[in-house]
C-alpha cells in the first residue's frame, strides 16, 4: 500500500485509540513489551503521570486503511523538557537557547520515563512502518516541533528511521541472559560459570543481607495485596523524594496496574524482624517463546549494606532461574553491574532536527559520541564476569 493510501489520525489521547487493535498491533512485532501495550499507556495518561500539564502532550499517531483497519501505530508526545526520557539532549537544547532558537516543543516517540528497548513504531509490514515515520516527520512541521527523536528502539525501528534520512544514537545498557542451550539449573549454578572473584562477591554481599537479618519474599499479579502496593508506593516515592524530585509516577498509576496489567508485576520485599524495610517491582512477560523480566522501581525506608543488590539483582536472578526466564534487563546505565554478571547491550534511538545547521552539529557530535560508544563496548567486554568457556 503506497503512503498516499493511509488515512493519517493523531489523537489527543491513547485512550481515544481501540485497546484491543493497538495490542494485537504490538504483539506482531518483532520486539513486544508490557510497557507498549495499551494499559500501561493509558494508565500513565489516566494516572495524571503523562500529560500535558506535566510536559507530555499526547499526540499518538496511527496510519489506516480506507476501509478502517488499524495499519501502524507509535506513542507520541510533544514535550516542554528533556526529563523522563534518559537520552540525554540537555546540550543540544542549551545550543538551540544560546542561538535564540526555540528547542522545545520537541517530539518523542518513547515510553514515558521507560528505558526499555523495544518496536515502537508498531506496523503490519514495513511499508507501514515507513509511511509512518514520514507522518511524524509532517507532523513536527505541522506542530513546529525543533526535532523528532524514537528512543530505545528496534532494529526494524532503526531501518526505517534510517531510511527516512534520522540520524543514529547509541547508548549501553546492562542486561543477563540465560544460559543457552542448558538454561541454569538453579542460581548455585548460575554461580558456578563466573570468575571466582566474582562469585566469591556476590555470595558476599548476599550474605550480609542475611547477618542482617533481612528475608525477601515476593508476590506476583493479582496475588500483591493492597497494602504491599501501598508500602512499595512509600519506598519509591522516598526514593525519589531523597534525591530532591518527586516521583514520575504517581500512587495512582500502580492502582491502575494492579487493576488492568497485574500479571506484568512482580514485588519484592524487603523484611526485618517482620517489618517490611524496602522493596523492589520488577516488569515480566512470558508472552510467546521470550521470557523476559525488567528491574524497574526500588526504595528503601532503611539503609542495609547491599540490600539494593540483592532486592534489585539477585532475588529477581533466583526467581528468573527458577521459573526458566531467558532475560533480566538491568535498565539504564551502571557499571556496578557488569560485576553481577549483566552484560553490557547496545541500546538505539533516532533523532531528526528541524534546523539544518544544528542537524549538522549534531550529526557531526553522533559519529564521535558513536565511536567512543563503540570503544567502550569493547573495553567492556574484556571484563567478562564469567569463566572462560562460558
Amino acid at each position: 500500500m503506497s503512503k498516499s493510501n493511509y488515512v493519517t489520525r493523531v489523537h489527543d489521547s491513547v485512550l481515544d485509540i481501540d485497546a484491543p487493535a493497538w495490542n494485537e498491533l504490538l504483539a506482531a512485532q518483532a520486539h513486544p513489551t508490557p510497557f507498549m501495550r495499551h494499559e500501561f499507556l493509558a494508565a500513565l495518561e489516566r494516572s495524571g503521570s503523562a500529560v500535558a500539564t506535566r510536559g507530555w502532550q499526547p499526540r499518538f499517531a496511527t496510519l489506516w486503511t480506507q476501509g478502517g483497519t488499524l495499519q501502524a501505530a507509535c506513542p507520541l508526545y510533544l514535550k516542554t523538557h528533556s526529563r523522563g526520557e534518559y537520552v540525554f539532549d540537555w546540550s543540544w537544547a542549551d545550543a538551540h537557547h544560546r542561538h535564540g532558537i526555540a528547542y522545545y516543543p520537541k517530539a518523542v516517540v518513547a515510553v514515558p520515563f521507560t528505558p526499555v528497548p523495544g518496536s515502537r513504531l508498531l506496523a503490519v509490514d514495513a511499508p507501514a512502518r515507513m509511511a509512518l515515520v514520514q507522518a511524524l516527520l509532517a507532523l513536527c512541521r505541522d506542530e513546529e516541533a525543533s526535532s523528532l527523536h524514537l528512543l530505545f528502539g528496534d532494529a526494524a525501528d532503526m531501518a526505517a528511521c534510517k531510511d527516512a534520512g534520522l540520524m543514529q544514537r547509541h547508548t549501553v545498557q546492562f542486561h543477563w541472559q540465560n544460559r543457552t542451550p542448558a538454561p541454569y539449573s538453579d542460581f548455585d549454578d548460575f554461580l558456578a560459570a563466573l570468575s571466582q572473584d566474582k562469585r566469591k562477591k556476590i555470595r558476599q554481599e548476599r550474605r550480609k543481607v542475611r547477618e542482617a537479618g533481612v528475608t525477601l519474599r515476593h508476590a506476583r499479579g493479582a496475588e500483591i495485596p493492597s497494602a504491599d502496593w501501598d508500602f512499595f508506593y512509600r519506598c519509591y516515592e522516598r526514593t525519589y523524594l531523597e534525591h530532591g524530585n518527586p516521583p514520575y509516577l504517581s500512587r495512582a498509576f500502580f492502582e491502575d496496574m494492579a487493576r488492568t496489567q497485574a500479571e506484568n508485576w512482580l514485588l519484592f520485599v524487603a523484611e526485618r524482624q517482620g517489618r517490611p524495610i524496602a522493596s523492589s517491582l520488577i516488569a515480566i512477560s512470558s508472552e510467546g517463546k521470550d521470557k523476559a523480566s525488567w528491574g524497574r522501581y526500588w526504595g528503601a525506608l532503611e539503609r542495609v549494606d547491599c540490600l539494593h543488590f540483592e532486592a534489585c539483582y539477585y532475588s529477581p536472578l533466583q526467581w528468573c532461574i527458577k521459573q526458566g526466564y531467558n532475560r533480566f534487563e538491568g535498565g539504564a546505565q551502571g557499571e556496578h553491574k557488569l560485576a553481577r554478571a549483566l552484560l553490557p547491550v547496545r541500546a538505539d534511538s533516532a533523532h531528526w532536527l528541524a534546523h539544518p545547521g544544528f542537524a549538522q552539529a549534531v550529526e557531526d557530535f553522533l559519529g564521535r559520541e558513536g565511536r567512543g560508544v563503540a570503544g567502550y563496548l569493547d573495553e567492556l567486554e574484556q571484563h567478562t564476569p564469567f569463566k572462560h568457556g562460558n
